[in-house]
């Protein structure tokens, strides 16, 4: 049995439910795992968003939960002292309250910036993923069912963000979403194996608004934009509005985009995907 949590982007809405929780349930308590969280300056789950687009016709914003990854070899074990850091069986790292204390380095070795440093206590202190539930047998998940026990971040999330369970087993719900979806893991920890999995966070949109000639005073719907960009293709029409988007583009490329429509000269032009863009407004011309 390996223990995780996906994390899946599009279905974060920002309410910060997780993050109460998890402050509900560790600040002012000490468990057998942890000693308890200050109220101020540690986030063993939060949320971090930005805003997306460089343009005020098409700006959106992200949202990622970001938590410990509980790595399969995590560097704060690595850089830990007399057993201060280990795996458990069941894939969860934890930081012994005790055997940690003034080891600052475990703090420092976090890629991720998931590992906080208690002034007061001299400890590093995260996530648990709520194991001291997890093996409490007196205790319930909100459903009453103790088959259905998980970490209090996931049981506070509305909107099914946070999915847990085993990823040992290829049937569980969270191997399946994790098959299923996007595996886009924050750039910190690319090319790690964690036991918490992040999916679908965004990487580049290009965007655009396309017309009909400008006489027409007319938007343009149903005209084919195609984006060619990393040595990938991709495809889109425009909507009702005369708008097209392209989102999922590889980082860091050179694009190119191109607009067709029957009975139109196509239009071609170039964009970076450094950054969201919106790249133009389009007045198509007839052939």
């Amino acid at each position: 049995m390996r223990l995780g949590i996906a994390v899946d982007s599009r279905m974060c809405m920002a309410c910060y439910c997780c993050f109460t929780a998890c402050k509900d349930e560790h600040c002012g308590y000490d468990t057998p795992l942890s000693a308890k969280q200050p109220m101020m300056g540690q986030y063993w789950i939060n949320i971090r968003e930005w805003e997306r687009g460089d343009d005020s016709r098409r700006i959106k914003t992200a949202t990622v939960p970001t938590l410990c990854a509980h790595c399969q070899e995590p560097e704060c074990l690595e850089a830990a002292e007399s057993g201060a850091v280990y795996k458990r069986p069941d894939g969860i790292v934890i930081i012994d309250p005790v055997k940690s204390k003034g080891q600052k380095q475990i703090a420092d070795a976090c890629p991720l910036g998931a590992v906080f440093w208690n002034e007061e206590l001299e400890i590093p202190q995260k996530c648990t993923m709520c194991a001291e539930l997890l093996d409490d047998p007196d205790y319930l998940s909100y459903l009453g069912d103790p088959s259905l026990k998980r970490p209090r971040c996931v049981e506070a999330c509305p909107n099914r963000a946070l999915i847990f369970g085993d990823l040992d087993d290829p049937n569980s719900e969270i191997s399946r979403l994790v098959a299923s979806q996007r595996f886009t893991p924050p750039e910190p920890i690319a090319g790690r194996e964690t036991n918490v999995k992040y999916l679908n966070i965004p990487t580049v949109f290009l965007a655009g608004t396309v017309y009909r000639p400008p006489d027409e005073e007319e938007v343009f719907i149903g005209a084919k934009v195609t984006v060619e960009a990393g040595g990938e293709t991709f495809t889109t029409e425009t909507n009702y509005f005369g708008d097209w988007e392209i989102e999922w583009l590889p980082k860091n490329a050179d694009a190119t985009v191109t607009i067709e429509a029957p009975g139109y000269k196509p239009v071609t032009y170039k964009a970076k995907t450094d950054a969201d863009h919106y790249v133009a407004m389009t007045y198509l011309e007839r052939a």
